[in-house]
């Protein structure tokens, strides 16, 4: 019993959580039981789509290539890393059987083929500062430190001595709003605040690059790069700075977390918590 009251009172005066990163606020965001599971009591079982594993592979090949290896031997690298996950890992949705798996994985292998064959062919050239770059910033007038990974740092070509940060998706589709994109500006501040803290420099622009999967019939480029200026977006870290502080609230205090079943990557799962009451315990 007085454990539960030390516990209680714990959550009243500090956030359960070490720091914010951009997929940890969307993961609360979109489902509170589901990041909670993730992120507070740290259980990582949930197979990732198919989607997300070739896109991290993706990721890896041009890790290796903007390291500086050949283009086919950072394909490679990243082909062996997919499939080196195990079927378990793997959420195939309506696959079920043996060979309906099969099947997916051979489509997965040549999705993330297609990607990276259509990236490499013209690889976007930078003078790269740092690969796969980790930080953590603490930020004036937020209560946690925040975590991002940048793909690239870049030497930026519009502002000399500032520095470019450069961020790689793997899609099914173009996204609509292109550089407006919530999430991209979201990703970007998060992105922002570490680089600015380990390189000590001015950072200009955040730069996505969205490499479709799938072949456009047209003909048309299978690449479209989006480009954020920092120095225009001023309400964003406004709304930024508001909305890390109004999660950092919310998740503070005492609160029963409810799933949210028709979240189309987690629903299930995070029912099956509030079933069990994992959550509660």
């Amino acid at each position: 019993m007085k454990k539960g009251k030390k516990r209680q009172m714990s959550w009243k005066t500090k956030p359960p959580i070490k720091h914010w990163s951009h997929s940890s606020l969307m993961a609360y965001l979109r489902n509170p039981l589901a990041w909670y599971k993730r992120y507070v009591e740290e259980i990582y079982d949930t197979p990732s789509t198919p989607a997300s594993i070739v896109g991290r592979a993706g990721h890896l090949a041009l890790q290796y290539f903007y390291s500086g290896i050949r283009k086919e031997d950072a394909i490679q690298k990243g082909l062996e890393s997919l499939r080196r996950v195990a079927d378990f890992e793997i959420d195939f949705g309506r696959a079920k059987t043996r060979h309906a798996k099969k099947k997916k994985r051979k489509t997965m292998e040549q999705e993330y083929l297609r990607a990276t064959s259509y990236y490499l062919e013209r690889p976007p050239r930078h003078k790269v500062l740092g690969v796969e770059v980790k930080g953590v910033a603490e930020v004036e007038g937020l209560p946690l430190p925040i975590k991002a990974i940048s793909d690239l740092v870049v030497a930026s070509r519009v502002e000399p001595g500032a520095v470019d940060i450069v961020d790689h998706k793997f899609v099914t589709a173009f996204s609509k709003r292109g550089a407006t994109k919530t999430l991209f500006v979201i990703q970007a501040i998060f992105n922002y605040y570490t680089i600015r803290e380990l390189f000590a420099t001015p950072v200009r622009r955040f730069i996505v690059y969205e490499c479709k999967k799938t072949k456009n019939v047209d003909g048309s480029a299978q690449m479209r790069r989006y480009e954020i200026d920092f120095r225009k977006c001023k309400e964003d870290f406004a709304v930024f700075h508001r909305l890390v502080n109004d999660a950092t609230t919310e998740v503070s205090r005492r609160r029963v977390y409810l799933p949210n079943p028709s979240d189309m990557f987690e629903g299930e799962n995070s029912f099956d918590i509030y079933r069990l009451g994992l959550a509660n315990e």
